[in-house]
């Protein structure tokens, strides 16, 4: 039996995810959005694209959020985008009234689904959508420390001239400006990148890491970015529906792992077809612990900020 991908949210990610998973021919793959005719007519157009990559699958449209019943793997999407001069804490209580309901619906049509969420700020969105769903910790993960990694991956690629395949980094923390990229753990080719470029080339892509959606809101002036987003998002949907293992960063519930706990950041996981199987723990260095730490204390912050407004 094929396997099915649920998409809340028909947007620039939404969308974008949707041809991806449906481009890999991983799942048959369900778009789902408020906007009457929007998913629809992405699906279809989606769909029309499949002959030319000879891989079968559907993709359909819905407005409904109880066409997620089957889905094997939620991917939530669906939120305000960012704008120029937003934070991401400026999106919390808008988008949290998204997720609440989407929740709700995943718990009643799709209660074995395992959910990715992608919506803005990602973390506390990720904890919110696992404190409605009532899912166990391993079925809930945000859509975090792949992207920020790419990005940080991305940035040291353009700056040696190399293939950005060679390039392997580690980001943690929240899916912010508190970010803590780990130069440390970051190699090209297995070289640390310490031993390839300046100690301050190294600080100011970390530093570009940190600000690189910022970067791209900017630049477009009128949204946020959404193909890199996206296909971090698929990276995990293939991950767990292929069982791959992979050793990733992701936002997760901790439990005292780091000495935080009670809430969602990004942290390296073992990434299967259970959802989070492992939640590995570095042996970080005082600077980079306390980094951790700070921005699970932002998070924290605005978990609290939300149950206030609740």
């Amino acid at each position: 039996m094929k396997h099915k991908v649920a998409v809340i949210g028909a947007g620039n990610v939404g969308a974008s995810a949707a041809l991806f998973i449906a481009e890999r021919g991983l799942a048959d793959v369900t778009l789902i959005d408020i906007v009457e005719g929007m998913p629809q007519g992405k699906a279809l157009d989606t769909q029309q694209a499949e002959p030319l990559w000879h891989k079968g699958g559907r993709v359909e449209g819905a407005n409904d959020l109880a066409a997620v019943k089957g889905a094997d793997v939620v991917v939530m999407t669906a939120g305000f985008p960012r704008k120029p001069g937003m934070s991401r804490t400026d999106l919390l209580k808008a988008n949290a009234d998204i997720v609440r309901p989407a929740a709700e619906a995943v718990k009643q049509h799709a209660p074995n689904a395992t959910v990715v969420v992608v919506t803005n700020p990602l973390d506390v969105m990720a904890w919110l959508f696992w404190k409605v769903s009532g899912f166990p910790k391993n079925r809930v993960l945000g859509m975090a420390g792949i992207l920020d990694s790419a990005r940080m991956r991305a940035f040291i690629a353009m700056e040696l001239g190399v293939s950005g395949a060679d390039v392997d980094a580690m980001v943690l923390g929240g899916h912010g400006d508190s970010m803590v990229p780990l130069p440390r753990f970051t190699t090209v080719g297995g070289i640390p990148i310490t031993e390839l470029m300046p100690a301050d080339r190294v600080a100011a892509i970390s530093d570009r890491t940190r600000n690189g959606g910022a970067e791209i809101v900017k630049l477009l002036k009128t949204g946020s970015a959404y193909y890199a987003p996206a296909m971090s998002a698929v990276e995990m949907v293939e991950a767990i529906l292929t069982d791959q293992k992979r050793l990733v960063p992701c936002s997760v519930l901790l439990e005292g792992e780091y000495g935080l706990k009670n809430l969602f950041i990004g942290v390296p996981i073992v990434l299967g077809g259970r959802g989070v199987e492992k939640v590995i723990e570095l042996r970080l260095s005082a600077d980079e612990l306390s980094a951790l730490q700070k921005s699970g204390a932002d998070v924290a912050a605005s978990i609290a900020e939300l149950a206030v407004a609740v």
